[in-house]
């Protein structure tokens, strides 16, 4: 299977990487704007919050997701993790998790493509998963794979059309309608052990 990179990625996403023994993620495409290859949605008391890395591509429109490098002029991460636990706070399994999300906030990873394999890497020591990618070799042309084993172009923060993906109880369900595949940590903080039944079954 083939996919593109991701922060906290979606949860359809997370589905593929852990249904997928033998998952790729594309390196050498041309790194494109306003995707969740930068961004991960979660849900606040306010509604629905976008929290993205700031990147620098230092080849301009042309650079590839490869080299995309993080930007740190801003205290991007104390701003992220800040809105995660406020969003989660009262969510059943924040408390169970946090000290190993706020060590992770912490560190700085120079590239966004080390920063979101470090993501999978605590994703699996908080749930003891055990999922793993590898990047490709060469770019991967559309035409080459099947549109069930090429994932890269299939999710997009732009296109809310329905997944039809199951209810669980979010935090803020008396607030507002359900929410379908949001960040994998709102499935994490609401669901904590049970969230692996969850992505086996999409």
């Amino acid at each position: 299977m083939l996919v593109s990179t991701a922060y906290f990625p979606p949860i359809l996403h997370y589905a593929w990487l852990f249904q997928s023994k033998n998952t790729l993620v594309e390196q050498f495409e041309t790194f494109p704007k306003q995707t969740y290859r930068n961004r991960c949605v979660i849900l606040s008391a306010n509604g629905l919050q976008s929290l993205s890395v700031p990147v620098i591509k230092p080849y301009g429109n042309k650079t590839i997701t490869r080299d995309i490098q993080i930007s740190y002029k801003e205290p991007w991460q104390q701003l992220h993790w800040r809105s995660i636990k406020t969003a989660y706070n009262s969510s059943p399994f924040l408390l169970y998790y946090q000290d190993e999300m706020a060590e992770f906030f912490s560190k700085k990873h120079p590239f966004l493509l080390d920063l979101n394999e470090a993501i999978i890497q605590l994703i699996n020591s908080l749930m003891e998963w055990d999922i793993n990618v590898k990047r490709t070799e060469t770019f991967v042309f559309p035409n080459k794979l099947s549109v069930q084993e090429d994932k890269r172009f299939l999710l997009s923060p732009k296109d809310a059309h329905p997944l039809g993906l199951s209810r669980y109880i979010q935090v803020f369900s008396d607030q507002y309608p359900f929410f379908e595949n949001l960040s994998i940590l709102d499935l994490i903080f609401n669901l904590g052990p049970e969230a692996e039944s969850y992505l086996v079954e999409i």
